[in-house]
């Protein structure tokens, strides 16, 4: 198919139970609807990272917007995929910058830095795969690497959330009603309200926050002046980056789990979707990179493919590239909205650290998924002992220096255990 040429099916095909693959589309109308729910999706957590590292939430959607069709013009329209703010970078972020966890992240020049860095190296990446392949990716970070890595982000973050984003004993179960009522609406609902369990989850527990304080009284009120008083429509907040050394060096092995990310998403698409995806890896992942580049560049946070975008097109057998043509350009108009900002802005801290929570449980329990559904034989001291010094490196937070720069948690476990596993594993084959 050419750039916008999709062949177009009608709606009797998903009423059959049929499947609506990368370069087919339903009518425009249905196709607009379905870009829409793609939106909502990534929604959630697109928002709650920038939050998380101090950025601008509405720089952040629209960064994802025009990031997506960056990926979309890179990748030819043939790669379904959705580009979100990438939970990977927060834990740097945090430490390059000094990030308290509240308000507006006054030291975030840096960390743009080193998120452009990130995509430069993402990128060069990239044009390795898309030159020699993709075997040495998979080589170099078999299952039980990626999957101990994806699993040390969320357990490096899961402090910041316990520690940094409940003032006193009511904010403390505040967080814990939050984390209920996401709970709640995962098991106990079906359908779009399921897959939205963050965002509806979020909503509830501020809800009965407002109740609780603007209401009764039990703690800080919520304060809804802001919102009452931004505009409809105005340019979100651009930040110029600041290339410092040591925030680079820091921020840019991000890349490398970006590609453990991206790799497996694309292997997600392959398998549902039935067309091997392999010979686009190369453009897909220069396509995130530029789109990280791009976003540091203005402002916004290094992007990703998102899973809750994969998870929809399980639910429903539509894999059009389409959809992520009008939901990219829907997050662009969205991003030009200071009234919803203000929204986002007005979410208690703990009903944010209550989600949090929940996100980074989510993100750690994803490693192991990667470890079962790879079927990674634990009887072998190999994946053992990689897999038990990965986490205990990137949870404990363990930092090597190297004259004044620092390796944190994420980064040592990373490298950790890539290089890790490639001594052992060719210890193990010398034997």
């Amino acid at each position: 198919m050419s750039l916008l040429n999709w062949t177009e099916k009608s709606t009797e095909v998903l009423q059959q139970g049929g499947v609506i693959a990368p370069d087919e589309r339903l009518p425009w109308p249905q196709t607009t609807v379905m870009g829409m729910q793609h939106v909502i999706a990534m929604f959630g957590a697109t928002v709650l990272a920038p939050i998380l590292m101090g950025f601008d939430p509405n720089l952040a959607i629209l960064m994802s917007g025009i990031g997506t069709l960056i990926f979309f013009l890179v990748t030819g329209g043939k790669v379904p995929s959705y580009l979100g703010s990438s939970f990977a970078f927060i834990g740097v972020v945090i430490a390059a910058t000094g990030y308290a966890g509240k308000g507006l992240n006054t030291n975030m020049g840096v960390a743009l830095g080193g998120i452009i860095a990130c995509g430069a190296l993402y990128t060069v990446i990239g044009v390795l795969v898309q030159l020699v392949g993709t075997r040495w990716i998979e080589k170099l970070m078999p299952p039980v690497v990626t999957g101990a890595v994806v699993a040390v982000i969320g357990l490096n973050l899961a402090s910041v959330p316990i520690k940094n984003m409940a003032a006193n004993n009511f904010e403390s179960w505040m967080q814990a009603v939050t984390f209920l009522c996401v709970a709640l609406v995962a098991v106990f609902t079906r359908g779009m309200v399921q897959r939205l369990l963050i965002l509806v989850g979020l909503i509830v527990a501020s809800l009965v926050y407002a109740v609780l304080t603007n209401g009764l009284g039990l703690g800080k009120p919520m304060d809804l002046s802001s919102l009452f008083n931004a505009a409809w429509v105005g340019m979100p907040s651009f930040t110029a980056p600041v290339f410092d050394a040591k925030a680079m060096l820091m921020i840019a092995p991000v890349a490398i789990i970006l590609v453990a990310e991206n790799l497996g998403h694309l292997k997600a698409v392959t398998a549902m979707t039935g067309k091997n995806l392999d010979v686009y890896m190369g453009r897909a992942f220069i396509g995130d990179g530029v789109a990280t580049m791009v976003s540091g560049a203005a402002g916004g946070t290094g992007v990703t493919t998102y899973a809750e975008n994969i998870g929809v097109m399980a639910a429903t057998k539509i894999y059009s590239t389409a959809m992520f043509l009008v939901a990219a350009l829907l997050a662009v108009v969205l991003g030009f909205s200071p009234k919803f900002g203000a929204i986002i802005q007005t979410i208690p801290l703990p009903v944010m650290g209550g989600v949090s929570i929940v996100v980074f449980g989510l993100i750690a329990v994803a490693g192991a998924r990667i470890w079962v559904e790879n079927k990674v034989d634990f009887a072998d001291n190999k994946n053992l002992i990689v897999a038990a010094i990965t986490l205990v490196l990137g949870t404990g937070d363990f930092t090597l220096k190297f004259g004044d720069f620092a390796l944190g948690g994420i980064g040592t476990a990373t490298f950790g255990a890539i290089v890790l596993y490639a001594l052992l594993n060719r210890s193990s084959r010398s034997a």
